[in-house]
């Protein structure tokens, strides 16, 4: 069905794929595996035709469609070719309805008495056929077990949902051959997860053929007829059903063995740190109806549930994102809710689920997005020349590079843009973000997603680690409850 021969691509003269070949057969899984940074993202790119590859440069290689050599070079041409991806991070127009997105350039018509009477000259006279696309698309909505209205704005709905429209979209194609999903699972709990590998399942038997890159190795092994792993732009193995195993695939991505961190001791204590009176938040999605909850100082408290039950929407209410009501006590004294600047004065930080649109500055340096946060509320990185501010980019260099080591951020220096790093380590320079704040009580929302298997335990022990040396108050969100149980000393399940 596929065939990728002798890939390469580089950015700025850094080579991020050498000579990437591998096949996919009719009906086949085939995952792609890797750490973040390792060209998995990039290798999809050049399938679907996306423009960042052809405005830096193009790629060497060939691309093989049913036995046939192909010239990728937009979207609309890999379309085209009955390809249909479905990114890691949303391509989705939040202005526009759930319908609208799911149906965009596939809209269903039917005729008028003006388009009548112009006979085929007149289809640009038809009318939108709202009641046939909102059937279709409240059909594949359920087909993921998905409740939601058709004719919903996308702008403001929780990240799950929005994962689940962009799979919708792609299943809503009519001449799919192949489907590329690029971490289709990661903001999805694990019963979401479950019912879209099942969906993943019948498609192939249907006949089509799906790229599943995923850095949950369970679902690999459970889903893939073939494994591909690949390591800093190389493919370094592969893998048939039956061969499949999460310790070997692991250690094949990262090069070394991977080991899990213990528990470090709990240094939590009675005392309240964090107490919350009918905290009610008007999230779009994840509402939140009426929370009382006590945060004990010094311990990692999980928040889990299914999307839409109102997790996310706890801390986002509390770090003023969204309207929220009711009454908060930090030691003992009020913090204002709907005042962004109160909650991180406070001693709060926050690291969203929503890393592209609320966490980073995307066009902005590693450093900079690492710093400005601190800089705007604490005067960190400042010097005063002149009786004027100015920006102490020496001190931010260093402490820049300090956090790279410290995450293991795979970039080309603190002076590269956030948009050109992978998912992975967006994520870490979220987290950098916060932690130079050196808050006292710290709330991640979602802090592995898209993160591969050698980071997500880095990130796990780092929170194990501020918590137990620095005595930081963490407050975890995650749709994976095995990942709260593995660092949590209490979790609140959230349901309605």
């Amino acid at each position: 069905m596929l065939e990728l021969r002798n890939i390469s691509k580089s950015y700025a003269g850094n080579k991020v794929l050498k000579d990437v070949s591998l096949s996919v057969g009719p009906g086949e899984i085939h995952s792609l595996i890797g750490e973040n940074g390792a060209g998995k993202s990039t290798l999809m790119n050049i399938l679907f035709g996306m423009p960042v590859i052809h405005t830096t440069g193009g790629f060497s290689g060939e691309i093989h469609i049913g036995g046939k050599p192909v010239n990728l070079s937009s979207p609309k041409e890999a379309m085209n070719c009955g390809i249909g991806m479905v990114h890691q991070e949303f391509v989705l127009l939040p202005g526009f309805t759930v319908l609208e997105n799911v149906k965009l350039n596939r809209e269903t018509t039917r005729p008028t008495i003006f388009s009548r009477l112009f006979g085929r000259m007149g289809t640009r006279l038809e009318k939108l056929d709202y009641p046939a696309m909102r059937k279709d698309v409240s059909s594949v909505l359920q087909s993921l077990d998905v409740s939601l209205d058709a004719m919903r704005p996308v702008r403001g709905l929780p990240v799950g949902y929005m994962q689940f429209i962009e799979i919708a979209r792609e299943l809503d194609k009519s001449k799919i051959r192949l489907l590329v999903l690029d971490e289709p699972t990661a903001v999805l709990t694990e019963s979401e997860a479950d019912t879209l590998l099942a969906a993943m399942r019948r498609l192939a038997d249907k006949g089509i053929s799906i790229l599943f890159i995923s850095h949950r190795l369970g679902e690999v092994v459970t889903i893939s007829d073939q494994v591909t792993v690949m390591r800093d732009g190389e493919v370094v193995g592969s893998m048939r059903k039956g061969e499949l195993d999460v310790q070997k695939m692991a250690e094949m991505m990262v090069g070394r063995k991977i080991e899990v961190g213990e528990r470090c001791e709990s240094c939590a204590t009675d005392d309240t740190i964090l107490s919350l009176t009918d905290l009610r938040v008007d999230m779009p999605g994840e509402p939140v109806k009426s929370v009382n909850l006590s945060i004990h100082k010094g311990e990692i408290f999980g928040i889990g549930g299914l999307a839409g039950q109102g997790k996310i929407g706890i801390a986002n209410g509390i770090m003023g994102l969204y309207p929220a009501s009711g009454s908060m006590k930090k030691n003992g004294m009020p913090v204002p809710l709907n005042d962004a600047a109160a909650a991180l004065r406070a001693g709060m930080a926050f690291v969203s689920e929503d890393r592209r649109d609320v966490g980073l500055l995307l066009d902005q340096s590693i450093e900079e997005n690492i710093a400005i946060k601190a800089m705007q509320l604490q005067g960190k990185f400042l010097k005063k020349a002149a009786g004027a501010a100015l920006t102490d980019f020496a001190a931010m260099r260093e402490h820049a590079l300090h956090m790279i080591r410290e995450l293991d951020i795979r970039c080309t220096g603190p002076e590269q843009a956030v948009r050109r790093l992978s998912g992975g380590n967006q994520q870490k320079v979220c987290i950098a973000g916060a932690l130079t704040l050196n808050p006292d009580l710290l709330f991640v929302s979602e802090p592995t997603r898209g993160i591969d298997i050698g980071a997500k335990t880095l990130v796990l022990d780092l929170l194990r680690r501020l918590n137990a040396e620095k005595g930081v108050t963490i407050v975890i969100t995650s749709s994976e409850l095995a990942e709260l149980q593995s660092v949590c000393d209490r979790i609140a399940i959230v349901y309605g």
